[in-house]
């Protein structure tokens, strides 16, 4: 079917011929050129390196095989198994390791899988050191150690408690009194790690917790991107049981979505600005979400009166923009929470307990709190890429079509209108131009994404 290699990873799915999927071969393949250039990189006697997977059933089968494969290159792992992707990132730091690898393929349904780079800070590798990797795959040069240097292993299954700790300990998590307000919530982990990271946290804040599919057997009930049309059961779940709310995480928990006592969704784009809203009525800062994100988060850092500054796609971007600004808080509008006091990645652990301190001091409805936020409404398309589209021509003749507009191009087109935008980019993870459009109003953001998809067409 697919494998896609960009500088974040690898991602394919699982089975078919070498060079075409994500087959054992390839994984070995790239793990080994990711270990070939950690040596090279950090240039030292020994090396260490964390590995965890999310509950997918191809992950057992991919970690033996990067394991194996660092191990024959001399570098010792410490092999997390069943964990999170923001869980690894605090285990590469808590470590003091060398590096990471995150066997998960995120949102994607259960025949994908991917692995996901970290460096010596636990943070997703950057377009240089990624390409690095990409030449060693195609080059194939690794230098594998002799039988007396083998790496090791070892198993560390206690990371996931001590990332808890991490986050309890933070000033911004008020313990007691989330304690004090005993929320009943709803958790839909769609059968991943989420079950067995998030339950625990709530358990420590005294919440009730109705489990939906938190067993981590990776056999997704559903879609597994959480999403409104993939959240039915969630929905009737939070409404049965009288919930103050409920919680949807994806497979390897780095996106984190609520949706309200009623049953409705609070919307993706709007777990970055609650949880911004309440770090910075805490203090003054700066935020940053990328360029497909929602303008609720300028709106409320402004009223904060911080700045907010847009970064082009990609969790490595999001957090060079944030380093660069100093914000105290940023992310992705699809749920994706960086707090940088905890570290710099994607958490929706340290996110739900920030949300839940927020709701502590707010003492409304999650569907009130909504209600407090400026009202934006999203439409998300994509259009199939063909070996015919040259997709940086058809970019350049937007650019040039909407040249009077407000314009950023440092990812695809973004044209900024008075009251609305749209945003094109090629997808780094799939054949597909992705469209996103943000409007006062459903209709005028499906209405908006229509005529950029027909424009489109016309300009191929």
């Amino acid at each position: 079917m697919t494998l896609i290699k960009s500088i974040s990873g690898i991602r394919g799915t699982i089975g078919g011929k070498v060079g075409d999927n994500l087959t054992p071969i390839d994984a070995v393949k790239f793990a080994s050129a990711y270990g070939t250039w950690l040596k090279s990189y950090r240039n030292k006697e020994t090396y260490n390196v964390v590995i965890g997977r999310d509950a997918r059933p191809s992950g057992k089968m991919i970690q033996e095989l990067v394991i194996n494969s660092l191990q024959g290159l001399g570098i010792n792992v410490v092999s997390l198994e069943l964990s999170t992707t923001p869980t690894v990132e605090m285990a590469v730091k808590l470590e003091h390791a060398d590096g990471g690898i995150i066997i998960t393929a995120s949102h994607n349904p259960v025949e994908w899988n991917a692995l996901k780079l970290l460096n010596e800070k636990g943070e997703f590798l950057d377009g240089k050191e990624g390409k690095a990797i990409l030449d060693l795959v195609e080059a194939e040069d690794y230098d594998f150690s002799k039988v007396e240097n083998l790496g090791k292993r070892t198993n560390h299954n206690s990371y996931i408690d001590l990332h808890i700790e991490e986050i309890l300990k933070l000033d911004d998590v008020l313990v007691e009194d989330i304690k004090q307000q005993k929320f009943k919530v709803v958790l839909d982990a769609v059968n991943s790690t989420g079950g067995i990271s998030i339950v625990p946290l709530l358990e420590q804040l005294n919440v009730e917790v109705i489990q939906l599919y938190c067993e981590p057997t990776g056999q997704f009930p559903h879609n597994p991107e959480p999403l409104k049309k993939h959240l039915t059961e969630l929905s009737k779940t939070v409404i049965k049981h009288n919930a103050d709310f409920g919680i949807a995480v994806d497979p390897d928990v780095d996106r984190l979505a609520f949706m309200d006592e009623n049953g409705e969704m609070f919307g993706e784009e709007y777990t970055l600005v609650s949880v911004a809203d309440y770090i910075l009525s805490r203090r003054a800062g700066n935020t940053v979400s990328n360029l497909s994100s929602s303008r609720a988060l300028r709106d409320v850092t402004e009223k904060h009166g911080g700045q907010y500054t847009a970064s082009a796609v990609g969790e490595v971007n999001v957090v060079k923009t944030m380093k660069d600004t100093e914000a105290v808080i940023g992310g992705e509008g699809n749920g994706g929470i960086i707090y940088p006091d905890l570290h710099y990645g994607r958490d929706s652990l340290v996110g739900l307990a920030l949300f839940l301190s927020h709701l502590s001091q707010k003492q409304m409805k999650v569907s009130e709190l909504r209600k407090t936020y400026p009202s934006y409404f999203m439409a998300k398309e994509k259009i199939q890429l063909t070996p015919q589209i040259d997709v940086d021509e058809i970019l350049k003749k937007v650019e040039n079509l909407y040249k009077d507009e407000n314009l950023t191009t440092i990812d695809g087109v973004k044209i900024d209108f008075e009251n609305s935008w749209v945003h094109l980019r090629k997808s780094n993870t799939e054949p597909i131009i992705r469209i996103y459009t943000e409007a006062p109003s459903q209709n005028k953001a499906d209405e908006l994404a229509e005529k950029m998809i027909s424009e489109i067409k016309t300009l191929t």
